[in-house]
């Protein structure tokens, strides 16, 4: 038996994986069960489901905004003079 040849990595639109994360908060059915209809790792629908759930502030960690700064979420860098 060969190995398994890793999928090719993809990337998705902000609005698709809002449009996961509200199908996951239905209830209608598992994050399984979704992560497998839309042919997605359960990983991935999981980690959009914390990051919004930072995004709303109700979760730990950096917001999707403060990701995108370079430095977000660091102290300040204070040199001393030489």
């Amino acid at each position: 038996m060969g190995k398994k040849k890793p999928r090719p990595r993809r990337s998705f639109t902000a609005e698709f994986k809002a449009e996961i994360v509200e199908l996951c908060h239905r209830g209608d059915r598992s994050i399984g069960r979704i992560a497998k209809d839309f042919d997605l790792t359960e990983t991935a629908v999981r980690e959009w489901l914390k990051q919004a759930e930072r995004d709303a502030g109700t979760g730990g960690g950096l917001t999707t905004s403060e990701k995108d700064e370079p430095w977000a979420g660091r102290p300040p860098t204070i040199c001393a003079p030489t």
